[in-house]
């Protein structure tokens, strides 16, 4: 894991290239505290920062084959590495290191840009081919390892996290309020879209290529699922996930140096250790999250895990003080506004590792998109249940089930929560219905928004933008495997793997690793039948089969409990002092986003400690995220 940065183009003087390369790579150097270096060969430039876990002695980058023809600055890993060095070694190429980034160089030489699909990895490199005179950027399958740009003039820069892209002269930083939007709806800005206005993300699965003036950018990859009449049973399903899953673990514990895992206590993350602790029984150290708050704690089930695996285990509590007080360091590495505080306490358990002299970690995130284990599918699913049996007396039962660690819900009449649900109300052929409750009540938050803002954004309308992304084939899809991918393509790489993964992991020099997002369990997920996932009401069906016999029985049927922690509740416990300051009238007024006497009044209920409805709770984290991105970036122009 590392920060890449770099230029192409004629808009940086041979004077100055070397300073602004440096610049770039110190302002990612909590990316790569290990190493550090640079390569210019005319108008291309590259940088690199190194956090050492493969090639420990040889592996420094910028690396160039034998001929400097082709020079790479790579962030990530490639799991596969062995066996492709392997294959490439039979055909008579010569390795000088025992890295995988000289994998990457060898078979890019070897295939060209078809070398992607060889590559079971984590990974956003950029790759000069001066051969052609040509520069290739490219980003993994899922989205895992960040890579950004811009242009000035005809000059592309690019690198791991954006605060490296504002080190470049000319590059300002100002908020776009269409992204802003999109995170008050859906979570996250759609890619290539980020929160800077002028600077796009190179999205998931997708390469660009630059050369002779012209800048190509192209899907390598794309998730897909089977028409909904084309799936086919498979017999020996339980039997074939549980090995790629064991083969997955297998390869990403590759490393010159320890790897842990991460332990949440629920299915997931339980199974990965389980199935890595088999592999390195003496080696393997796991670390978890405790909340003060009953209703966000897992530690019961975190202590019976480690203690059935047997090993070295460490676990840290967050309280509402931890949160508050990180909180503005998290905006400032997830570099965006959020709706949730769930990255702080990610990033202290993170800091965790890191001092624990761990530098890289399994976890289980992936298992929930690939696997249908959130509520919000089998909310979907209830609710097309409800919509064509709207009298049905078992209503409040199913809805009940749903959320049982949600205690309001469960004195909730039939009627109200088929109201909340929105059962019923929507189109059932609308291609966001599983997702359209969610939308509508993160959305909520935006009346908050300044009248500039609103007459700025017009009839701008984010989750039209968002069916516009859609691919042909979505229509074709079961209705599961359509929220599935809503989830999988848009969600899970804009907020999860970022704000709650690589950002807050990276923050504290250590690499998170997903054996659910191998490329193979990706594509065994997608062809198994929706039955297979969301049996009935029961998520993940056949991923608790699998756990079977490695993951004690009482977690495998425990109830799902997302991750969450504590939202406007933090503040409202600590009131921390920054508040004052980024909520004032005069912070409000002079970013010019949010209804400055709105803002009081939500401030003023929250801080009172006052019951926060959703809407509530998501605006007031929001508008304290965006001011704090505001204060932290200068950004908004007068």
């Amino acid at each position: 894991m590392c920060g890449v940065a770099g230029f192409f183009g004629n808009g940086v003087a041979p004077a100055e290239a070397g300073g602004l390369l440096n610049r770039m790579a110190t302002s990612l150097s909590h990316r790569g505290p290990d190493d550090s270096g640079v390569h210019i060969d005319g108008m291309a430039g590259l940088a690199h920062r190194r956090l050492s876990l493969v090639g420990l002695s040889d592996g420094q980058q910028p690396m160039s084959d034998p001929s400097a023809n082709l020079v790479i600055s790579y962030n990530g890993e490639i799991f596969n590495y062995v066996e492709l060095r392997n294959e490439l070694i039979a055909k008579g190429r010569r390795f000088r290191t025992q890295s995988d980034t000289e994998v990457i160089l060898h078979l890019y030489d070897e295939k060209g840009l078809d070398c992607l699909n060889k590559l079971n990895g984590d990974f956003a490199f950029a790759l000069w081919d001066a051969r052609q005179r040509r520069m290739v950027l490219a980003r993994d399958r899922m989205g895992v390892r960040p890579l950004f740009h811009t242009r000035r003039g005809e000059t592309l820069f690019f690198a791991s996290e954006i605060k490296a892209l504002l080190t470049v002269p000319g590059i300002e930083a100002r908020l776009d309020p269409f992204a802003l939007d999109q995170i008050f709806t859906l979570w996250t800005p759609l890619a290539p879209r980020t929160a800077f206005e002028g600077i796009s993300e190179l999205p998931p699965g997708h390469l660009m290529i630059v050369e002779d003036g012209r800048f190509e950018q192209r899907a390598w990859w794309r998730q897909t699922y089977p028409d909904a009449g084309d799936v086919r049973p498979r017999p020996d399903a339980v039997e074939e996930l549980r090995a790629l899953l064991n083969d997955a673990t297998r390869i990403r514990l590759r490393a010159d140096v320890p790897v842990g895992s991460y332990l949440s206590g629920g299915l997931d993350s339980s199974f990965v250790s389980a199935l890595a602790a088999r592999m390195r029984p003496e080696q393997l150290r796991t670390f978890s999250l405790g909340f003060d708050s009953d209703e966000h704690d897992e530690s019961r089930w975190q202590s019976m895990m480690a203690s059935e695996l047997g090993v070295h285990h460490t676990a840290v509590r967050c309280t509402a003080g931890d949160i508050a007080a990180l909180f503005p360091s998290v905006v400032a590495h997830v570099e965006r506004p959020i709706l949730r505080t769930a990255p702080a306490p990610l990033a202290k358990l993170s800091a965790l590792v890191h001092d624990s002299g761990i530098k890289a970690v399994l976890t289980g995130e992936g298992a929930d998109e690939l696997f249908a284990g959130y509520d919000i599918f089998r909310e979907a699913k209830l609710r097309r249940f409800c919509g064509r049996q709207p009298q049905s007396k078992f209503r409040t039962l199913l809805f009940q089930r749903l959320y049982p660690y949600l205690p309001g819900l469960q004195r909730q009449t039939p009627e109200y929560l088929a109201r909340f649900f929105g059962a019923g109300d929507e189109q059932i052929d609308d291609p966001l219905y599983s997702h359209r409750p969610r939308f509508r009540s993160t959305s909520s938050a935006k009346l908050f928004f300044s009248p500039d803002l609103k007459q700025q954004l017009g009839n701008y309308d984010a989750t039209a933008e968002l069916v516009s992304m859609l691919p042909a084939d979505f229509y074709r899809w079961h209705p599961l495997h359509q929220a599935q991918y809503l989830e999988t393509v848009f969600l899970l790489p804009g907020y999860i793997l970022s704000a709650q993964g690589d950002r807050v992991m990276m923050a504290n020099s250590v690499e998170g690793r997903f054996p659910f997002l191998d490329p193979r369990v990706i594509d065994f997920a997608a062809s198994l039948s929706p039955n297979m996932k969301l049996n009935g009401l029961r998520e993940k069906h056949i991923l608790k089969q699998a756990a079977k016999g490695l993951v004690p029985d009482a977690i495998v049927g425990r109830p799902k409990q997302p991750y969450r922690a504590p939202d406007s509740q933090t503040f409202a416990a600590t009131q921390p002092r920054y508040l004052g300051g980024v909520l004032s009238d005069g912070a409000i007024g002079k970013g010019g986003l949010f209804n400055a006497a709105a803002v009081e009044k939500l401030k003023n209920k929250v801080l009172k400690q006052e019951t926060a409805s959703f809407r509530d709770d998501t605006a007031f984290i929001g508008i304290v995220s965006t001011q704090l991105w505001l204060d932290t970036f200068s950004t908004r122009a007068e």
